[in-house]
């Protein structure tokens, strides 16, 4: 193996400690605010994950750039998916037409 491939493998195991102590740490409450907080990043990884994909010379480095994305875009769409539950909690639903509807049908 390469020193740049040992040295690389070392940083990525390293980030995922410190990733998985720092959201460990967040209280429950927290999670949702600060997924839809990080949407934009995630964005930026995605593009990332393109350029490298793009600009790989072997099919190992093509096939990482390609699961990067995958997994980088279902990110994304998560985030927007657990953003619009968190508001859907916070918007008024209108009882007095439910109760007009349900007066119609009996």
């Amino acid at each position: 193996m390469s020193q740049e491939l040992v040295l690389g493998i070392y940083v990525f195991i390293m980030a995922m400690f410190v990733g998985f102590e720092v959201i460990s740490r967040v209280p429950s409450v927290l999670h949702t605010p600060l997924m839809s907080g990080t949407n934009a990043i995630h964005g930026i990884v995605v593009l990332g994950a393109m350029l490298v994909a793009g600009a790989a010379h072997t099919t190992l480095l093509r096939i990482l750039g390609f699961v990067a994305v995958v997994f980088g875009a279902a990110n994304v769409f998560g985030g927007f998916v657990v953003t619009d539950r968190m508001l859907e909690m916070f918007r008024k639903r209108e009882p007095e037409k439910q109760e007009k509807k349900e007066k119609k049908d009996a």
